[in-house]
C-alpha cells in the first residue's frame, strides 16, 4: 500500500491532488476540517468538494482534523506509518486581509500547523517527500519597487529589467511589508527549508502566484478568478481595490500545479524553493480578466472601483518559472487564463444558477 497524506484535501489544490493520486491507484488520506468556512463564511465552505471526493474515489479516506492538533496529526501518521510515500501540505489561512482580523488563528494555522506536519513526517516517515504550498507573499511588497510602466489595461515591468520574464527566487524577502499572512507563510516556508537542510528531508516550498481552477470556493477575500467568474455569472457586485484595476497576476491552473508536484515527487530534492505560477504564459490584469468574463458569459460585469489598494498588495507579479523548468524539463504550463476562466464557468454555472 502506498499512501499520500494531503492536508486541505477538500480545497482547490488539495482536491486536485487527491483526484490525481487516487487516479494513480494510490491511497489518499485527506485531512481537512473546513476551516475555509470559518475564515470566509458559508459560501466558501468546501463540504461540497469533500462529499464529491468521497463519492468518486473509494481509495480516499477523510479525517476531519485540525492541523494545529499535533496529537491527532501524529496519530494519523502513526496509523499509516511506513506506507506513507508522500506528504502534500496545502491547508492554510490564505488571505492577507483576513489575517489582520485574527493574527493568532492565522499564525497558528500557517506556521504551527506546518511545524506539526513537518515533525510528524520527520518522526514517522522521514524518507517521504514533503511538498508545501507557500506563496509569493513571502516577498512582501518588494515587487512594487520594480520599474513599472502603465499601459492601457495593465501595469508592466520595463522590458530591459532582469525580472521581465518573471520574478525569480533570488528576490529578497526582507525589508518589505508582507501582511501578517505573508509573515506567517514566511515562517512556514523557512521551516520547510530548514527541515530539509537540517534533517536531510526531501522538502520543497512552492511559492505560488494565483492558484486557481474550477474547484475553487472563491470569495471576495480569496480566490481571484473563481470569485470573479462567480460574480460575472450571478451579477453579484464586485469591487476593484486600487491600481486603476491594472494590477497583474499570473494564474496557474490547479492541474498544472499538481503536475509540478508529481515531478518533484519522482525526483525530490532537499530544502528546495521554486517560484510557481502561470509565468509569462498565463497572466492577466484585473481589467483584462473582467473583459474575458464578459466575453464568456455574454453579460455586462457589475463592478465598482475604490482607489485605496489593499495594504501590501502587489501591483505586478509574474513568476519566473525557469528554475523549476531547468530542474524538471518534462513539466510545462498547459492552461492559459482564457482556458482557465472558461473551465471555471462551464463546471460551476449550474451550481451558481
Amino acid at each position: 500500500m502506498s499512501v499520500v497524506i494531503i492536508t486541505g484535501s477538500a480545497g482547490l489544490i488539495g482536491s486536485e491532488a487527491t483526484r490525481f493520486f487516487c487516479g494513480l491507484g494510490m491511497d489518499v488520506v485527506g485531512i481537512d476540517n473546513d476551516m475555509r468556512k470559518f475564515f470566509f463564511g458559508e459560501e466558501a465552505s468546501t463540504t461540497w468538494n469533500r462529499k464529491r471526493l468521497e463519492a468518486e474515489h473509494t481509495n480516499y479516506q477523510h479525517f476531519d482534523v485540525d492541523i494545529r492538533d499535533y496529537d491527532k496529526i501524529k496519530s494519523i501518521f502513526e496509523r499509516f506509518g511506513k506506507d506513507i510515500s508522500l506528504v502534500i501540505h496545502t491547508a492554510a489561512q490564505p488571505s492577507h486581509d483576513w489575517a489582520a482580523s485574527d493574527p493568532f488563528s492565522d499564525f497558528s494555522v500557517n506556521a504551527n500547523g506546518t511545524l506539526n506536519l513537518l515533525q510528524a513526517t520527520r518522526e514517522i516517515c522521514p524518507d517521504s517527500p514533503f511538498i508545501f504550498t507557500s506563496t509569493n507573499k513571502v516577498y512582501g511588497d518588494l515587487p512594487n519597487s520594480l520599474p513599472l510602466v502603465e499601459l492601457d489595461k495593465r501595469w508592466e515591468i520595463d522590458s530591459s529589467h532582469r525580472y521581465y520574464s518573471g520574478i525569480a527566487e533570488d528576490m529578497s524577502i526582507d525589508n518589505s511589508k508582507h501582511s501578517l499572512f505573508g509573515a506567517s507563510k514566511v515562517a512556514a516556508d523557512v521551516l520547510v527549508q530548514e527541515y530539509g537542510r537540517y534533517f536531510d528531508m526531501k522538502t520543497v516550498s512552492f511559492r505560488g502566484g494565483c492558484l486557481t481552477g474550477p474547484s475553487h470556493s472563491g470569495t471576495q477575500l480569496h480566490g481571484f478568478l473563481a470569485y470573479l467568474m462567480k460574480c460575472a455569472v450571478t451579477g453579484k457586485p464586485y469591487t476593484i481595490f486600487g491600481y486603476k484595476g491594472k494590477q497583474v497576476r499570473d494564474n496557474i491552473h490547479s492541474s498544472d500545479l499538481i503536475a509540478a508536484f508529481y515531478e518533484f515527487y519522482q525526483a525530490p530534492g532537499s530544502g528546495q524553493i521554486y517560484n510557481i505560477g502561470g509565468g509569462r504564459e498565463s497572466n492577466c490584469s484585473m481589467l483584462e480578466a473582467i473583459e474575458l468574463c464578459q466575453k464568456i458569459t455574454g453579460k455586462e460585469f457589475n463592478y465598482s472601483y475604490k482607489d485605496d489598494n489593499r495594504s501590501g498588495d502587489h501591483i505586478w507579479y509574474i513568476s519566473d518559472l525557469s528554475k523549476f523548468k531547468q530542474a524538471y524539463p518534462n513539466w510545462s504550463i498547459k492552461y492559459d487564463v482564457p482556458q482557465i476562466l472558461q473551465e471555471i464557468h462551464d463546471k460551476n454555472i449550474e451550481k451558481w444558477n
